[in-house]
């Protein structure tokens, strides 16, 4: 499950007794900010947790931060509090989602919200923006008319980004409609591994030919990652990522332009997570 839905226990320091419930204590609301003020205030503010996320596979905080009279809600996610995978090294889940943001922000199309990583109350993790959802949208809905809906092109381009991410984790739950009629993704840990491990609910694109934009998109991303020379992306993901998953990354961007196709369903592997939603 992910950070999507605002369920959230607050913290209480074991020192200190339990408030009564009319005294729980509110939340920092979330704040909409430019990209650049977010990723500043984001790297640089003080980081305060306020409450835990209590059904997240990984150990997921709703945090404020503070800086120069500016105050936001955050989700940070310890490198300290992730559980073990088999199929994923240790305590890089949080590099992971930061890895996602940097080819989101060079795609131009804002998939993943303002993401950084930093040190925190526990330690090393991943800090991002929180995401006021528009609630009132059923994502489920969403997601079976996908192909038809005014919000298609929004949803083939998270398509696109989980093929060249290798997101193994594209649930309905991790999909964030806002009320500006935006679609954010989220929960990117288990992405960029080296094999394949697509796994998805936005397959309604399989096998049909790649629009204009999103063969510009791959384009710039074949151009940011360098081919055989390491371009301004290759150098971010390698600082977070390992050289094998980095050329990974380029040689997916490669054999998507050489089909010219939106990827299909790979035999023999699950195609869409557990559970989808």
């Amino acid at each position: 499950m992910g950070w999507s839905h605002p369920v959230a226990r607050a913290v209480t320091p074991a020192s200190e007794p339990a408030p009564a419930a009319s005294d729980e204590p509110m939340l920092t609301p979330t704040r909409e900010l430019p990209v650049d003020a977010a990723l500043a205030l984001l790297r640089d503010g003080e980081l305060t947790i306020e409450g835990q996320l209590v059904g997240a596979s990984n150990a997921t905080f709703y945090c404020a931060v503070r800086a120069d009279e500016v105050t936001a809600s955050c989700v940070y996610k310890p490198a300290a509090g992730e559980r073990s995978l088999w199929d994923f090294p240790d305590g890089t889940l949080a590099a992971r989602e930061v890895a996602a943001y940097e080819l989101s922000a060079v795609s131009g199309w804002a998939i993943v919200p303002p993401t950084v990583h930093r040190n925190g109350p526990l330690g090393p993790g991943m800090v991002q923006l929180w995401i006021d959802e528009d609630t009132g949208v059923d994502v489920l809905d969403l997601v079976r008319g996908a192909a038809a809906s005014p919000l298609s092109q929004q949803l083939r381009r998270v398509a696109i980004f989980d093929a060249v991410v290798n997101n193994a984790d594209r649930k309905g739950g991790h999909l964030l409609p806002t009320r500006g009629g935006h679609i954010y993704g989220v929960d990117h840990g288990l992405t960029f591994h080296t094999a394949p491990k697509l796994r998805t609910l936005l397959w309604q694109w399989a096998g049909a030919p790649l629009e204009t934009d999103a063969v510009a998109l791959l384009s710039r991303l074949r151009d940011g990652l360098g081919g055989g020379r390491a371009g301004a992306l290759g150098v971010r993901l390698g600082e977070l990522l390992s050289p094998h998953e980095v050329r990974a990354t380029a040689r997916r961007v490669e054999a998507l332009l050489a089909s010219g196709r939106y990827p299909m369903p790979m035999e023999g592997r699950p195609a869409i997570p557990w559970p989808p939603m």
